[in-house]
């Protein structure tokens, strides 16, 4: 039986539970699992059951058990059910984890009373038995006749069932007598409480069932097995169909943890306006939008969550893959194509400060299916779709959703607390279907513009730029759409740059480090638009920098800078878990913030000094206010260099005398001091001094003589890409044997083939990591810089292949797995590919 037999309704509900962060599936055995027999020593459970129940209880998050009845003993030998699944018997008064109820003596001698009794009562009597438990005696009559059944219930019920301490359960052709207080409610809330489940299924047939039900509120789920009256909301059948049941709760419940469908990373593109950012999956579904911003709360965020956390679809009707995705050159416009399906989506460039308007153009010959389900605040907020002439109003919600489609016919349904909108299109030549999602208005009239004059228009506003750059003779192309992408992070109005547009996406499959990107970390926003500055375009650093100034306007001064803001330039709130989505392939925890705001990290003054630098030399000029403000940052490193920090990784532990924050250090004031020469500005006194300090420090504390290689801070002996600085910064000359071997050192340790990690020590978290495309992109430039340039060649075509289809990277990539990982796209990852295909075409 598939789950299509199941009633709509039933299936709505499973699959809504089937979502709950912690979930606790609980049945009945006889009549449930098991068929009711003549012989109840005959009965077996269903193996169709057995294998959910099982398969179940190995999803995370996810408890299974069985409460009947029978004594606990005889339920395990009957049922053979596997040791994943918990049972209980007795209506609760005996769990697998131990007996609960420890009898005393009064209660052995009411229990010892209790049987001799009920023996008294049903001597002679063909038919009728007792089975007795530890903290009960049940008096089974099924297989008596009808005249000696009731004879023998009314006996058991007008004497032992009313002595003092006893308490009476009836089932179907059964009583039971116990010397405990308990039932099968009792026995779930236990459980619940045992595992701190989040919401509770419970599936039964018997009478003695309906004390479980009447425990069952909120986002429970009860199932009775049969007909007549119950508390339960549904009903199924027999135990065939309870079989059903479990088996669609356990696919449902795998698909939404592990995200079985979810694309690999490095296939999702992104879609980019001057202030915003979407994905898009290979077969053009919109899998992760935010609004009013990039870091603000998700809309769409089937990335993290699969289609229940929010989505909108397009596919061709007569389903099929396919056959590519690109985007159109220097352009953020991104086109899905099937054989006789086209779909073309671009985010509006030019729009008011507070809209987000992705406009989707479907056109070709094939029908084609929609499926539009906002989601607004991670699924958070209950949503109703207003269907109207021209579109839809998304109702429920502070921010205005509304989508324009005129002409579309939609289907609206319910899941109990979102609403889902369906549709099928035709298109015909010349006449798209054009969709268009406005996000911060209720504006559902006709645009100023017709499509192809917007699309046009869109197309100009990135490819206008693109045509700009200087860029390399090597991998021209992937530099442009490295550039793009960089672009594409940086937010127009405020400045500021994000690290990647996403958050949660795993550092390790299933694993816990997953970090929020979504911000503007100051030394990743500065590297950014520094290395935009070396293929020709200032304006994202004059922006950024505009933001930083704002940033500083608000401090004493820079070493009191935290490592990452928000892109309005303020600061981040606490970070937080979104325990209602399961995370990328079942990757938890979903978190927004980053605990890191509140670290030291001394290396960030480094790459702001270097892009003034660059800048300037682009410029010909050296700005005051700039000046001004990298006297107070080699001020700042004047006051706070020797102190350990936390470094450019933000590691969780202690911190440390770190090798790469000292270089950066130096190289503060290292190019603070040429910008003075170079523009005439007064150079204070003990700067040069101060270098030199901070130079022999490093190379006398940060070598180490046995490991011969420069170490990731001066109290050890492991090892760190980022060490590498101490010659890619020109502190030590690349030609000396020390930084020769240094490099020899990383690559033996932390390159593994088309990869390079950061680290292999302890950093305080569990589980691990892939390699760093940034840190393979350093590798590249100390292989140019000691003279390996087949190696540096060999290396950086490995970079290249990571690239997905439309030469996005995100931060990470496992070379075991050969998968991609990590937030997406990445910064870093472009910068790196960036400034290795100028080198390469430099030598």
């Amino acid at each position: 039986m598939t789950a299509e037999a199941l009633p709509a309704e039933l299936r709505r509900a499973i699959m809504q539970i089937a979502r709950t962060p912690r979930l606790l599936v609980a049945c009945d055995y006889d009549g449930t699992l098991a068929p009711i027999m003549e012989n109840p020593d005959e009965a077996r459970p269903r193996s169709e059951s057995v294998g959910a129940l099982r398969s179940l209880a190995g999803l995370h998050e996810t408890t299974t058990a069985v409460i009947s009845g029978r004594a606990l003993r005889d339920l395990a030998t009957l049922s053979r059910l596997p040791s994943e699944v918990h049972l209980v018997g007795s209506h609760g008064s005996e769990f697998d984890i131990g007996f609960v109820h420890e009898l005393d003596a009064q209660a052995r001698d009411l229990h010892r009373r209790i049987e001799e009794e009920l023996d008294r009562l049903i001597e002679g009597v063909a038919g009728a038995s007792l089975e007795v438990k530890p903290a009960s005696i049940a008096v089974h009559v099924r297989r008596a006749s009808r005249e000696d059944a009731e004879r023998i219930v009314d006996a058991v019920h007008n004497g032992p069932c009313t002595w003092e301490g006893v308490s009476t359960t009836d089932g179907k052709e059964v009583v039971e007598l116990s010397v405990v207080q308990t039932n099968k409610g009792a026995a779930l809330d236990t459980l619940r409480h045992q595992v701190g489940a989040t919401a509770a299924v419970f599936i039964g047939d018997d009478v003695t069932d309906e004390k479980a039900f009447a425990r069952l509120a909120g986002p429970d789920l009860g199932i009775k097995v049969g007909d007549g009256e119950s508390l339960a909301q549904y009903n199924v059948d027999d135990p065939e169909q309870v079989a059903t049941v479990l088996a669609f709760m356990l696919e449902e419940r795998r698909n939404w943890l592990y995200g079985e469908q979810s694309p690999p990373i490095e296939r999702l593109s992104m879609l980019a306006s001057e202030r915003s950012v979407a994905l898009l999956t290979p077969d053009a579904k919109l899998t992760w939008l935010c609004h009013p911003g990039p870091d603000a709360p998700a809309v769409f965020a089937d990335l993290l969550g699969g289609e229940s956390a929010g989505h909108f679809s397009i596919k061709p009707h007569r389903n099929g893959l396919p056959l590519g995705q690109r985007y159109l050159p220097n352009t953020m416009t991104v086109e899905t194509r099937w054989s006789r399906l086209l779909v073309t989506d671009y985010m509006e460039p030019e729009c008011p400060t507070h809209r987000t308007d992705i406009v989707r153009v479907i056109s070709g010959e094939a029908a084609a299916s929609i499926v539009f389900a906002p989601r607004p605040e991670f699924g958070g907020v209950p949503v109703r779709l207003l269907p109207e002439e021209d579109g839809l109003r998304v109702l429920g919600t502070s921010e205005p959703f509304v989508l324009r489609a005129p002409g579309v016919q939609w289907e609206i349904t319910s899941d109990g607390l979102h609403d889902t909108a369906s549709a099928l299109v035709q298109p015909e030549p010349g006449r798209p279907v054009v969709l268009e999602l406005r996000c911060g208005t209720t504006d559902l009239g006709p645009h100023d513009l017709p499509e192809l004059d917007r699309r046009a228009r869109a197309g100009e506003y990135w490819s206008s730029w693109a045509m700009t750059l200087k860029l390399p003779t090597v991998e021209p192309e992937l530099v442009a759409r490295s550039a793009l992408t960089l672009r594409g992070l940086a937010d127009a109005d405020t400045g500021g740059v994000m690290a990647a547009a996403t958050t949660s996406l795993p550092e390790e499959i299933g694993g816990v480090r997953n970090w929020d990107y979504r911000y503007c970390w100051i030394r990743d926003g500065a590297m950014t638009v520094r290395e935009l500055v070396t293929l020709g375009s200032l304006e994202e650093a004059d922006g950024f920098l505009r933001w930083l100034h704002g940033v500083l306007s608000t401090l004493a001064g820079p070493e009191r800078l935290h490592p990452l803001y928000t892109l309005a330039g303020t600061q981040l709130g606490a970070e937080a878990v979104i325990d209602s989505l399961p995370g990328y392939k079942g990757s938890r925890p979903v978190r927004v913030g980053n605990l890191a705001n509140h670290q030291v990290q001394l290396d960030v003054f480094g790459p702001v000094v270097e892009l003034v630098v660059m800048l300037a030399e682009a410029r010909g000029m050296l700005r005051d206010e700039d000046w001004q403000m990298v006297r107070a940052m080699a001020e700042a490193v004047k006051r706070r260099w020797n102190e350990p920090d936390h470094g450019i990784w933000e590691e969780r532990h202690m911190p440390r005398h770190r090798v790469y924050s000292r270089v950066m250090c130096w190289l503060t004031l290292d190019r603070a001091i040429k910008l003075a020469d170079i523009y005439d500005r007064p150079v204070p006194a003990g700067w040069p001094e101060l270098r030199d300090e901070i130079a022999a420090d490093v190379l006398e504390k940060g070598w180490n003589p046995e490991v011969k290689a420069f170490t990731t801070a001066y109290d050890g002996t492991d090892l760190d890409a980022a060490s590498l600085f101490v010659g890619l910064s020109g502190l030590l000359d690349p030609q000396d044997e020390r930084f020769q071997q240094t490099v020899t050192a990383i690559e033996a340790e932390l390159r593994s083939g088309s990869t390079v990690y950061r680290y292999h020590r302890d950093d305080g978290l569990p589980g691990g990591e892939g390699g760093f495309h940034l840190c393979a992109a350093w590798m590249i430039e100390a292989y140019l810089l000691t003279g390996r340039r087949t190696e540096a060649q060999e290396l950086f075509e490995q970079l290249v292949d990571a690239a997905g289809p439309t030469g996005l990277l995100p931060e990470q990539y496992d070379p075991i797995a050969e998968r991609s990982l990590g937030n997406h796209p990445q910064a870093y990852s472009h910068i790196g590919l960036i400034r290795c295909a100028r080198l390469l075409a430099a030598q």
